[in-house]
């Protein structure tokens, strides 16, 4: 099986906080997805006829893209592809987009079955801070409109540990997703990413920086809501009711092969090649195969890569797998170097498998660095 990712570089409206690439100015998206059809067709051959499970449409934001343009897309990736009966196919949105009378009619009919919404936040103070296009009103009703209409296959997006975030109003925010049915929630601490409007801001005194302290006990608290509730913890950043697993991000986290399309997207395939589009419109729309940049991981590269990804799930670290993939040594040196972080409590060592534990989840990112080789 294998996934397609395709970037829709653009947004009404730029979010503070965000670094991925796109533009507010929409005057070139009809080039644009002319430039996506011919990178499609130029790179049919790239997944070697693998059966595409999912196909997933990010950005930017795709719910800008009009009913005939997700269609001519859709097709064109059929025709193109061997997409599996019941792939799942998602859309991610934003709430302002929705309420247009028709729009998610259209989004069922061209084939989308899964919804990923940037809710953000269900307060109005939140969305102000963050810069966002919609209002807390807009954030539920998407929701409700979304499931009236079919589309109750939901994702959506909550970002804790902003300033001003009390613990209440988190608990608020992740109850008001409970409340509306909501079967798959990805939920980030807020990043500051250099570069960015938020990062300028803080560094000039205009915003009040993060604060890790609250950040981690925001996390524990969602970790324990949603546990509550029955919710898998399958991922850092993303719970789901059982059998609602996102289907693509899953791929990505068992390194199964997926081809990215559009501007800025990254390829993989499978194995130890890594492709990566031109992050810049007008160059992709002048030629869209022209700047594809390439690598190839090594061993070790590749190690890492899976000791990253693989303690992020809740299924964690494979031994066997590393064993069979880089060697004994290998699996014997991964034991040696978390004992310390089984020790005390961060993780935990079954003789199979390496899992982090709900403390060892606050420094992931710190642990699986400690254990690269």
């Amino acid at each position: 099986m294998a996934g397609i990712y395709l970037h829709i570089p653009f947004c009404r409206q730029a979010c503070h906080y965000c670094n991925f690439h796109f533009s507010t100015s929409l005057h070139r998206k009809n080039d644009f997805v002319l430039a996506l059809l011919k990178e499609m067709e130029a790179r049919k051959d790239y997944l070697a006829a693998t059966q595409v499970d999912t196909i997933y449409f990010g950005g930017g934001t795709p719910s800008l893209l009009t009913d005939e343009e997700l269609r001519l897309i859709l097709d064109s990736l059929h025709t193109l592809f061997p997409v599996a009966p019941g792939a799942e196919i998602t859309l991610e949105a934003n709430p302002d987009d929705m309420a247009a009378p028709g729009k998610l009619a259209g989004w069922r009919q061209s084939g989308i079955n899964r919804l990923s919404i940037g809710i953000q936040s269900f307060f109005e103070e939140d969305l102000r801070w963050m810069n966002r296009v919609h209002n807390a009103g807009q954030a539920a009703d998407a929701i409700r409109n979304a499931q009236d209409a079919g589309l109750d296959n939901i994702s959506i997006d909550l970002i804790y540990g902003t300033p001003g975030l009390s613990d209440q109003r988190w608990e608020k925010n992740v109850t008001r997703a409970l409340q509306l049915n909501i079967p798959h929630l990805s939920c980030y601490a807020l990043t500051v990413e250099p570069r960015t409007a938020l990062d300028t801001m803080i560094r000039q005194h205009k915003k009040e920086d993060v604060d890790p302290d609250v950040q981690a006990r925001q996390f524990l608290l969602l970790m324990d809501l949603l546990s509550t509730a029955g919710y898998e913890h399958y991922e850092i950043s993303n719970f789901s009711l059982p059998g609602r697993r996102s289907r693509h991000n899953t791929a990505y986290w068992q390194g199964k092969p997926y081809l990215g399309l559009g501007p800025s997207a990254h390829s993989y395939d499978g194995r130890a090649s890594r492709q990566w589009n031109v992050a810049n419109n007008a160059l992709y729309i002048a030629d869209p195969t022209a700047r594809i940049e390439k690598e190839t991981l090594t061993s070790t590269q590749q190690l890492n890569e899976y000791i990253m990804i693989s303690l992020r799930t809740m299924e964690g670290c494979d031994l066997d797998h590393v064993s069979q993939r880089f060697g004994d040594n290998e699996a014997h040196a991964l034991r040696l170097k978390i004992a310390p972080y089984v020790r005390g409590g961060k993780a935990i060592d079954d003789g199979r498998r390496l899992i982090l534990t709900k403390e060892g989840k606050l420094l992931a990112d710190g642990i699986s660095a400690d254990l690269f080789f």
